[in-house]
């Protein structure tokens, strides 16, 4: 589902669309003993993050991150103005707040819920793969009716979706995102581990997002360096940020 929401006063912002995440810390491999542990480690190596939004809108463990990436971008959206944005994830009031602050437009569109939870998958071909209503789930999750964008904050979408749906939906972004528009993403460096639960990203004003966790959606995969490369085969470039966990941050410019 795409819900816009344009810049206007904040006593008079509604915030539409699918629900803001609940943390549920009940998923697979333990979830509440390796989410802990994880999130007890990055309160530990940085500054605990403040509460942002309002109450209930998040909830669960959290910790700031510094992101090469945000630092960059957050640049970008400080000197141009007026810039339309979308920002894939659930409803983040904070995300909302701060760039319609700033001045510009936000989309919001919730790709990985809209997959996992959605009946896309039709049955099964003659090798028993899944077969997927691809188009369906382009025409009700990245329907943006003629909306051209700035930048998109993609986070670590691509590393959850279903396999069937990742190449389709990076080329309906290359078709959505104005020439020199630029994609903010995330992506996991190997499949398994503390690191690799789903979460959700704020931005802050500092170098630094704020990671909260999401609902417990299972990481699919883990791109190589070459898988990317293809991925983005059609588009003009990108710029990489290696940081100290195991994700890895691009700017992806079309």
């Amino acid at each position: 589902m795409v819900v816009p929401l344009h810049r206007q006063p904040l006593e008079n912002r509604q915030f539409a669309g699918s629900p803001a995440c609940h943390v549920s810390l009940a998923g697979p491999q333990g979830g509440v003993g390796v989410l802990s542990r994880w999130f007890d480690k990055k309160q530990e190596s940085g500054p605990s993050a403040p509460a942002s939004g309002p109450p209930g809108a998040h909830s669960g463990p959290k910790s700031l991150r510094h992101s090469g990436s945000w630092a960059v971008l957050r640049k970008r959206l400080l000197a141009d103005e007026g810039l339309r944005v979308l920002d894939v994830g659930c409803t983040s009031p904070a995300n909302i707040n701060f760039l319609t602050g700033m001045g510009h437009s936000i989309f919001l569109a919730d790709i990985v819920d809209d997959a996992c939870t959605g009946n896309w998958q039709t049955g099964l071909d003659e090798e028993g793969n899944p077969v997927w209503n691809i188009e369906g789930f382009l025409a009700q999750s990245l329907n943006f009716s003629g909306r051209m964008f700035d930048v998109v904050l993609l986070w670590s979408t691509l590393d959850y979706l279903p396999e069937a749906l990742v190449a389709p939906v990076v080329a309906r972004l290359f078709d959505v995102i104005n020439p020199g528009g630029q994609v903010l993403a995330f992506f996991h460096t190997r499949s398994q581990g503390e690191q690799t639960e789903y979460c959700r990203y704020l931005v802050t004003a500092g170098d630094e997002v704020e990671v909260r966790l999401a609902p417990p959606f299972p990481i699919q995969r883990a791109f190589t360096n070459r898988g990317i490369e293809r991925l983005f085969a059609t588009w003009s470039g990108y710029s990489q940020f290696l940081a100290k966990d195991s994700i890895s941050e691009l700017i992806i410019t079309r």
